[in-house]
């Protein structure tokens, strides 16, 4: 949708803009006319090219008004009609029509394609590669827009990313990174959000939310979890004794396992709009009954629970009864095989009293 997207300033108003600018300025003509170089290593091209130019050096316009109000500024660079038309800063670098062509103040900008970074008058250090490039940016510091339309209608956010056209559409937002083909298309304004993957668009308002996309519904059958901690730092659990000390029995450690108290809940609507029933533990009620088996947040509150230690707990209880349970086997089987005994040795008894029985006598009765 970016791709045929025009600046916010009509062409025809730019055109009358450049026109009105050439002739209020109270410009000084270089000498001789544009074609060649100029005290203090300047050089220029182009009709009013570097026209308002007194003190600065090393600058470096061509093309139409580019770099037309220069004055004292240093180091700046454009290529292109209007390039840095108004600007009074140096260490700009503008390539392409319109590019960086209103920017009065700002310094240290790089606007690579026509209209990038076109409306940006006191924004610095921005990067805007590509058509339409952070053309809405005016006072915005620090952005990065690489792709057509990347960072459109961003105005004064900033230490913005943005990677791929039509990437990351905020406004006032500061500190987000969209990778990918209108990744953070939706999130018209918050800050420290992460949209990395095509499509990934996020939603307006949100703060410190993160979408990856090519993970859900992808199998990995023989990998292990990823886990984060309370200073957003990614890693994964490792079971290995190269890396652990201290190392013993867990006894009755697990035995916590039997004041812990499991509810139900339900996410509030802010977090799980459909509301769905979950099952699981409350952090503040398990750091009661075990400190080690919560995750705080940057803050040191609870913030979350260590299922995977409540799950080895589980087992070790699980094994103390498991070994209970054969101990109570072998005794039923010790009795069981007590009693066949006894019952083989009642047999053999009772065997032994039927045989020594005197065998009956018949008496005749006359």
């Amino acid at each position: 949708m970016f791709r045929n997207m025009k600046p916010n300033i009509p062409p025809v108003l730019v055109i009358f803009a450049l026109v009105c600018f050439a002739l209020v300025q109270n410009t000084h003509a270089v000498s001789p006319p544009p074609d060649g170089g100029y005290p203090n290593g300047n050089t220029a091209e182009g009709d009013s090219a570097l026209a308002g130019l007194t003190t600065g050096f090393y600058n470096s316009p061509f093309g139409l008004y580019s770099l037309l109000s220069n004055g004292s500024a240093s180091f700046n660079t454009g290529v292109g009609a209007g390039t840095l038309l108004l600007t009074t800063a140096g260490q700009n670098t503008a390539t392409g029509a319109g590019a960086l062509l209103i920017n009065t103040t700002g310094t240290g900008n790089v606007a690579n394609g026509a209209f990038a970074l076109f409306s940006n008058t006191t924004g610095s250090y921005n990067t805007a590669n590509g058509l339409n490039a952070l053309p809405g940016n005016t006072a915005g510091s620090q952005n990065t827009g690489i792709g057509a339309g990347a960072l459109f209608f961003n105005q004064t956010g900033s230490n913005n990313t943005a990677v791929g056209g039509g990437a990351l559409n905020d406004t006032t937002g500061n500190d987000n990174t969209a990778l990918g083909f209108q990744a953070g298309l939706l999130a018209t304004t918050g800050d420290n959000n992460v949209y990395i993957g095509s499509g990934m668009s996020g939603v307006a308002g949100e703060s410190n939310a993160c979408y990856i996309a090519s993970i859900f519904g992808q199998t990995s059958s023989s990998g292990i979890p990823v886990l984060i901690n309370g200073s957003n730092k990614l890693g994964t659990t490792t079971s290995s004794k190269r890396f652990k000390e201290d190392i013993k029995p867990m006894n009755k450690a697990s035995e916590a396992l039997y004041a812990l108290k499991p509810v139900s809940f339900r996410y509030k609507k802010e977090i799980d709009p459909a509301c769905i029933s979950q099952l699981g533990l409350v952090a503040e009620d398990v750091e009661k009954v075990n400190p080690d088996l919560i995750v705080r947040d940057q803050e040191g509150k609870p913030y979350s629970v260590r299922y995977d230690q409540v799950n080895a707990m589980l087992l070790n209880e699980f094994l103390k009864e498991h070994k209970k349970t054969e101990k109570l086997e072998a005794t039923v089987a010790s009795l069981i095989a007590t009693v066949k005994e006894q019952a083989a040795q009642i047999q053999r008894v009772s065997a032994q009293l039927e045989a020594s029985k005197p065998a009956p006598q018949v008496v005749n009765n006359p």
